[in-house]
């Protein structure tokens, strides 16, 4: 215990407590305890691995304290809380980042510099692609370790000011060797199982990032385009067949024109063949339901490869590929072979090498000079894929990848993937039905391969032939024994480092895994799942995963994959999906549109408590718009704080013997309707809703502050049996008020209860119910007749520590019955000589006389 502060503050208790958490281990997860409880004993929180690529932004405060109040509320219930934390440290935005924070660019070819210094540190922020300096890859990856560790730390400090009571010391980094370990044993275990394979396929694929996509990181966006209508000429020269497009670049890539079987105009040709415009390339017409009788012309060009549509034509009408962008996405130099006149020929010439949007431009000036452009439409809008991090659209290229079997050409995965998510519950419910649409919409196995450079290295090499010829069928896999590899510099069972790249030799794969398919794998990562040392039977199934509403089709349904293939059973029982941030104008806050808010300065500013209130004042599944100019919500939780504070010191200032008892009819009062909050805050937390327990709680708090104090207090300092009944209540119901509200105003609470109490209020037990047996009736009718006293005294224009002669009140007669018990204090608090409590209508304050005016 502690004294109590003459002027109680809020400023310092962030460094304060965060340092005393810290070294008595107040948050620690206690393994012997777990241990000895079992898996019943323990709530596990499959905690969000923060992408470590910048700063945190306000959202991240708003989604992590919902979780943090949850976790609070199940520590103090008695359970060992198992709350870790991990960074997302590999991927794109790591990569994209160190380029522009280093001015570099990862160039493989390269050897390694040993002395190499980078041209910036942050010092400029618009440092151009052509300015990049290239380096090797570990040079390029040694930068990418160097800046995710700094990041890591501002993250880590942010997190502890906020009051995050995660254990410190259950952590992991997802390019860590544990890491890179746990995910490479998980792989190698899916390719055992024929869940892993490898295909030669389309690809969408980014020309920034040079990576494949997948279809969990597609977004549409808006795009112009118009529609160009060309001619293809009938093999009888009967005439032309007339085809609307928006990317005639693509031409050279033709394959078939395709129609709806039903469409009269084109069944006569079905079967048929046609020429291309310029490149007089003979390709069939078909038919397919797919096609669009009412779009266009009602026929188009299947090319490989403009859209997804191209991919299931391609798929399913068995036709050949002519892919004629590269992955720089360009125009290949060499045209597809069955381009053979000397005309097409020179049309390709004008068109290799160029970009797409070049490329475009060109071909419809050689049309129009061929006179087979028949017309140009008006512009319009339609919508492009684009990698969720990426500038341009995606292009769709040839290109040999690792896919894991997802359920979208499994039925039978997929539905037990749809079973297994009925059997977590979601909150808010509504949730779930992005789950289910997700996985019922799948089109094609998850990509998890990645031609990027700073990420878990994908563990297999290739056996090459005696011709030196890579050979796919023979995929050579390590020891799990050996685990973690990098097959760049690690060599297969059986070979020696002098058969890289000779012929019977191998060959390294060198793509590294998607970061979701180490994400995926959080809940393994947390629980140090196959390293036999018991803590994965303790937490798993995980209790709880909570995240953003955005990556139910990426991070939840990818976890859910994982947990199946490998387990058979979903991987928690609850999932907690946390809405939004908008700023003022109801738009999403993202780093694209420049509305992100960061929370340092907020923190600074208002301090973590108000902070804290503000997050938790909203529920779950809820969008909540965020001021920076006007936090309106944040003062709110900051004056909520600072009351705490003052009440607990008030209520510590009266003596309250140890054998005093409860007595009074205003104080067990006011304690039954406590105990009534109580119930209702425990409910709604078990309920998963923080936003439904703060709310009762704080309302309590302030009635029990505004006029439980007012009412009692001049008993209280009156001593006395009465007196003392007064005092125990006050230190009852502020003992039960600081826990109630200790997840949210985690710091306040935590130095009001050090004023009275030994220990951390987060690890003392939940309160229960006191059932002491009073009236709720009695506190609120006292406070109704309270406003009434003051608002009669205001109406007159006087102080309200005026005495009153005399005054009325009326009641209905079970409220009236109740006034008389807490007469007493009315009359204090009142300064009310007489008072008269009778029948009535309503509860009203009917007259009023003062006494004579102090001067």
């Amino acid at each position: 215990m502690a004294d109590i502060p003459d002027k109680p503050k809020l400023e310092g208790l962030e460094a304060k407590w965060g340092e005393r958490w810290e070294a008595t281990g107040t948050y620690r997860f206690d393994r012997t305890a777990a241990e000895a409880s079992g898996r019943a004993g323990v709530y596990s929180i499959d905690t969000p691995p923060p992408t470590a690529s910048g700063s945190l932004h306000i959202g991240h405060v708003f989604s992590y304290t919902h979780t943090d109040v949850k976790a609070r509320f199940e520590r103090m219930r008695g359970k060992n809380v198992f709350y870790p934390i991990g960074w997302d440290d590999n991927g794109l935005p790591t990569e994209r980042r160190v380029q522009n924070y280093y001015g570099v660019r990862c160039d493989p070819s390269l050897p390694y510099d040993a002395d190499f210094v980078p041209p910036f540190e942050g010092t400029t922020k618009n440092i151009k692609a052509a300015d990049q300096v290239p380096i090797s890859r570990r040079n390029f990856t040694e930068l990418c370790e160097k800046l995710t560790v700094e990041d890591e730390a501002k993250f880590e400090e942010l997190w502890r000011q906020l009051g995050l009571s995660v254990d410190w010391t259950q952590n992991y980094r997802t390019i860590s060797d544990e890491t890179i370990r746990t995910s490479q044993a998980a792989f190698l275990a899916n390719v055992e199982r024929g869940e892993a394979y490898q295909a030669l396929a389309p690809t969408l694929w980014d020309i920034d990032f040079r990576s494949a996509i997948a279809q969990a990181e597609l977004e549409d966006r808006e795009r112009p385009a118009a529609y160009h209508r060309l001619a293809f000429h009938k093999t009888d020269g009967s005439g032309d067949i007339l085809i609307e497009t928006t990317r005639p670049e693509l031409l050279a890539a033709c394959v078939a024109l395709v129609a709806h079987p039903d469409d009269e105009r084109y069944q006569p040709f079905f079967g048929q063949t046609v020429t291309t415009p310029l490149f007089g390339v003979e390709v069939p017409v078909l038919s397919h339901p797919l096609a669009q009788p009412d779009k266009g012309s009602g026929i188009a060009m299947i090319c490989t490869f403009g859209d997804m549509n191209d991919i299931i034509w391609w798929r399913e009408l068995d036709l050949p590929n002519r892919t004629i962008i590269g992955k720089d996405g360009r125009v290949l130099a060499d045209a597809p072979d069955v381009i053979a006149s000397e005309a097409g020929v020179a049309a390709y010439a004008e068109l290799a090498g160029k970009t797409v949007f070049s490329a475009q431009k060109r071909i419809v000036e050689l049309l129009d000079a061929s006179g087979e452009l028949v017309h140009t439409g008006a512009q319009f809008t339609h919508p492009v894929k684009f990698f969720e991090k990426g500038d341009r659209p995606l292009e769709i290229v040839s290109t040999r990848q690792w896919y894991i079997r997802n359920g979208a050409r499994d039925e039978k995965l997929r539905d037990e993937l749809i079973s297994l998510g009925q059997q977590v519950e979601f909150h808010p419910e509504f949730m779930r039905v992005r789950y289910e649409n997700w996985v019922g919409g799948l089109t094609g196995d998850w990509l998890v391969s990645r031609q990027r450079f700073f990420g878990v290295p994908i563990p297999v090499w290739y056996g090459l032939d005696e011709n030196g010829a890579r050979d796919y069928d023979r995929v050579l896999v390590p020891d799990a024994a050996s685990l973690p590899v990098d097959p760049s510099s690690d060599v297969p069972p059986g070979f020696t480092e002098d058969q890289r790249g000779a012929a019977n030799g191998f060959e390294a794969e060198t793509d590294v895994f998607d970061t979701w398919a180490t994400s995926s794998l959080t809940p393994q990562l947390a629980g140090r799942w196959g390293t036999n040392d018991g803590l994965w039977d303790l937490v798993a199934p995980f209790d709880v995963r909570p995240q953003g509403q955005d990556i139910i089709r990426t991070w939840l349904f990818s976890t859910m994959l994982r947990s199946a293939l490998e387990d058979g059973r979903a991987p928690w029982h609850h999932a907690s999906i946390s809405g939004f941030i908008v700023d003022p104008d109801r738009k999403k806050m993202s780093k694209s549109k420049g509305n992100v808010v960061t929370p340092a300065d907020i923190l600074d500013q208002h301090g973590s408590d108000a902070v804290r209130y503000w997050a938790a004042s909203s529920r779950l599944g809820t969008d909540a718009a965020f001021d920076p100019q006007n936090p309106t919500q944040i003062k709110i939780g900051r004056r909520l704080a600072i009351k705490v504070l003052n009440a607990a010191k008030f209520a510590l200032g009266f003596d309250a013997p140890d054998d005093a008892e409860i007595t009074d009819p205003l104080d067990l009062s006011m304690l039954a309707t406590l105990d009534g909050v109580v119930a209702q805050a425990t409910a709604s937390l078990d309920a998963y809703d923080h936003a439904r327990a703060l709310e009762v709680s704080e309302a309590f708090f302030w009635t029990f502050c505004d006029d439980y104090l007012e009412l009692v207090k001049e008993r209280a300092y009156a001593g006395g049996a009465a007196g003392a009944s007064a005092a125990a209540a006050l230190r009852t119901a502020l003992s039960t008020v600081l826990r109630l509200l200790a997840p949210v105003v985690s710091f306040a609470a935590e130095e009001a209860w050090s004023w009275f109490q030994d220990g951390s209020v987060h690890r003392a037990a939940w309160p229960v119910p006191s059932d002491l047996g009073g009236d709720p009736a009695v506190l609120q009718a006292a406070s109704q007749a309270l406003i009434g006293i003051r608002r009669a005294k205001t109406e007159a224009k006087a102080s309200q520590r005026t005495p009153v002669a005399s005054a009325r009140i009326v009641a209905p007669e079970a409220q009236a019955d109740a006034l008389r018990l807490a007469e007493a204090d009315l009359r204090a608090v009142g300064r009310i000589a007489q008072l008269e409590i009778a029948s009535g209508d309503e509860l009203s304050v009917t007259s009023i006389e003062l006494a004579e005016q102090e001067s």
